[in-house]
């Protein structure tokens, strides 16, 4: 079997990599709704995920857990293209490739949330965390059941909507999903203010889904709304 190594390039830049994986939690940060270019050089949604890869990696350092951030082809979202997505879906291919079929937990912030949920139904997919995720309207909810979704969102956020991603957790759990919203008293769409809180939360929602098996398909969900 294939290594996945640190560095590596194509659709996942590793972080953190053991031996041998025995799970994987993949990042992928914001993005635009339209923008067909590559994402630039230095590039601020990529580094707001930083942190949280950060505090992951120490809390799960004696797990063997594969830390990776998606790589983008394009900047932004493209309507029916739903360019982030397939990047989310090649990234997972690559790590079942490499590592095999060991479980995966996807935490994404806004358009990156977006590329989560919909990538989601993924077979090695345990969970999503979202963050600010971006979440309109009719978004397909069917994929997820039997999955974990945790959705945390700043009710102030003029960016994405919280009342969005409400709605849609509650169409999850309709659909047989395990999904919760839990309002975030601050942070705005850029998750700063309070970021510490937003870094804690997302880490112990990751553990949790890590360490708890899958649920039954058709089993409901705790929380907002």
């Amino acid at each position: 079997m294939p290594s996945v190594r640190r560095g590596d390039a194509g659709p996942l830049s590793v972080l953190s990599t053991p031996a041998v994986p025995a799970a994987a939690v993949l990042l992928l940060h914001g993005g635009r709704s339209e923008g067909l270019e590559p994402p630039p050089a230095i590039n601020l949604p990529a580094l707001r995920m930083r942190p949280f890869a950060t505090g992951i990696r120490r809390t799960l350092a004696d797990r063997d857990v594969l830390v990776a951030m998606v790589r983008y082809r394009h900047r932004g979202w493209n309507g029916a293209r739903a360019d982030a997505a397939r990047d989310a879906e090649a990234a997972l291919v690559a790590v079942a490739r490499s590592a095999g079929d060991i479980p995966v937990v996807l935490v994404g912030h806004s358009m990156g949330g977006r590329a989560a949920l919909r990538a989601a139904g993924h077979p090695t997919v345990r969970g999503v965390v979202g963050l600010a995720p971006w979440c309109p309207p009719g978004e397909p909810v069917d994929h997820l059941a039997g999955r974990r979704i945790h959705l945390l969102h700043d009710e102030a956020d003029r960016v994405t909507s919280a009342a969005e991603s409400w709605e849609f957790v509650r169409r999850a759990r309709a659909g047989g999903s395990e999904a919760t919203g839990t309002p975030m008293p601050r942070g705005g769409h850029a998750m700063l203010r309070g970021a510490a809180d937003w870094q804690r939360r997302t880490t112990v929602l990751v553990a949790e889904l890590l360490d708890t098996p899958p649920p039954r398909t058709g089993s409901g969900g705790q929380g907002r709304p």
